[in-house]
């Protein structure tokens, strides 16, 4: 494949940076508000550590339930009008909590961000707008900016929360959704067709499979469990940072600032193990160890600024490589023709896990304290490294789209036999539907020769019954 055709053009890129700005906007809404809202809620009426906690996780479950509806409903309604409806249930919902008095109030606000579940929509409308060879850099910026996002947060909402208070957080969301409108009309550029794309949408007729595949369902359940035990942690960590720590909220910063920065730095280095030098198994095994040594650390060593700053380095290292890792390993464990439908399955699974892990910390919280939380997300680790134990890692395998152009189905058969048979290629499928081949390559052992020369077979009979 030519450099030039990888190259991301004008028109890509402003689509690929508009809509992960917006994608990433929302994320850090719903972020910022993870380091803060569990002091803040427990002082409402009605308040009790069971709904503080589902207060924190609520958005998930409207999130899980809603993504796969709104990516069909951007089928059938455009990209551009579910996109909007979605930035703006978001934004009534960050009002809602801004204005909440009570505990049931905020719940609500909680559920109605969540609802604006535009996530499968925005991946669909960058994959109108990106050429095939260009769409992995595409959904890898939209994957960067969520990381981000994240990291961002921590440093970002206790300060926020100092100088604008909890509702003025959630004030902030709800100017910044309507902005991210004015954006997506004014900003985004407007697809020339709306089609069936298979890396980046949910096909129904593939869903069973996917739903059958031992391997993809392993890494759903990390990602469950990943998101289940990050949430949990939010209920309780802010509290035992003012009540035993001694360090007010607007000051959380100082602690969680070098947190973030050195757990990246450990991160980077992990990950170009496992991807560059093919050391994936055991990276990602030992990331779920240092995940579970860390919840041990922080249920058993006494609470100090020392202490807990070292458990949560170890906690955010492990956390960030496998929040780096498990997308890569779907990847490459989906079948070339699902890794839209497999992606969507991924994605409900993280959403179910931060609503089930805010509700059951917040229950655990309430009965055993801080520590049991730390426990019972140990218990979710071992789980989760018995479960990834259970089978082996996907190959090292990377996924390319190639655009063939209209082709008769006979044609589409015959190019995927030939596919099939070069070097290095591990999976080839053609659909006449798209003009796309959906290939799955080992890059280190594919012959870039015999590709090119199908390749300009197909080119050449186009011209041919063109």
């Amino acid at each position: 494949m030519s450099e030039e055709k990888t190259v991301m053009s004008p028109a890509e890129r402003r689509a690929s940076l508009s809509l992960a700005g917006i994608f990433g906007l929302r994320m850090l809404g719903l972020f910022l508000i993870l380091p803060v809202l569990s002091l803040y809620a427990h002082d409402l009426p009605g308040a009790t550590p069971l709904l503080v906690g589902t207060a924190i996780g609520a958005y998930g479950l409207t999130q899980a339930l809603l993504q796969i509806p709104f990516g069909a409903a951007s089928d059938r309604l455009g990209r551009k009008p579910v996109i909007a409806f979605g930035l703006l249930l978001f934004a009534g919902g960050s009002v809602l909590a801004a204005m909440a008095d009570n505990i049931y109030l905020l719940l609500l606000g909680r559920v109605l961000q969540g609802a604006g579940a535009i996530g499968a929509a925005v991946i669909a409308m960058v994959a109108d707008l990106t050429r095939e060879e260009t769409r992995t850099r595409a959904m890898a910026l939209i994957g960067m900016t969520i990381g981000v996002s994240f990291a961002v947060s921590l440093v970002l909402g206790p300060t926020l929360e100092h100088w604008i208070g909890v509702p003025g957080i959630f004030w902030l969301t709800a100017v910044l959704s309507a902005g991210a409108i004015g954006v997506v009309y004014l900003v985004v550029p407007e697809p020339e067709h709306s089609g069936r794309h298979r890396d980046a949408e949910l096909s129904r007729e593939m869903l069973g499979s996917i739903l059958r595949n031992p391997t993809l369902l392993r890494l759903d359940f990390g990602i469950f469990a990943l998101h289940l035990v990050l949430t949990a942690l939010f209920v309780v960590i802010p509290p035992v940072l003012v009540e035993e720590v001694g360090l007010a909220t607007s000051w959380q910063w100082i602690l969680y600032l070098p947190v973030v920065l050195a757990s990246f730095v450990l991160m980077f280095p992990l990950v170009f193990l496992a991807e560059a030098r093919r050391l994936m198994q055991p990276v990602f095994l030992g990331a779920i160890v240092v995940l579970l040594a860390a919840l041990l650390l922080l249920a058993w060593l006494p609470p100090g600024p020392w202490s807990l700053g070292l458990a949560l380095v170890a906690f955010f290292t492990g956390f960030n490589v496998l929040e780096a890792s498990l997308p890569s390993l779907i990847s490459k464990a989906a079948p070339a023709a699902a890794k839209g439908t497999a992606v969507g399955v991924y994605n409900v699974a993280e959403f179910f896990g931060a609503f089930l892990g805010g509700t059951l910390g917040g229950a655990v919280a309430g009965a055993y304290g801080p520590e049991g939380v730390f426990l019972i997300g140990a218990v979710v680790a071992l789980l989760w490294l018995g479960v990834a134990l259970s089978g082996p890692v996907p190959h090292h395998v990377s996924t390319r789209l190639i655009a063939v152009g209209a082709l008769e189905p006979g044609e589409a058969r015959e190019l995927e036999r030939a596919l099939q048979e070069i070097e290095g290629m591990v999976e080839a499928r053609v659909f006449a539907d798209e003009g796309t081949a959906y290939c799955k390559v080992d890059r280190q052992r594919l012959d870039e020769e015999a590709l090119g020369e199908v390749l300009d077979w197909v080119r050449a009979e186009a011209e041919a019954a063109g």
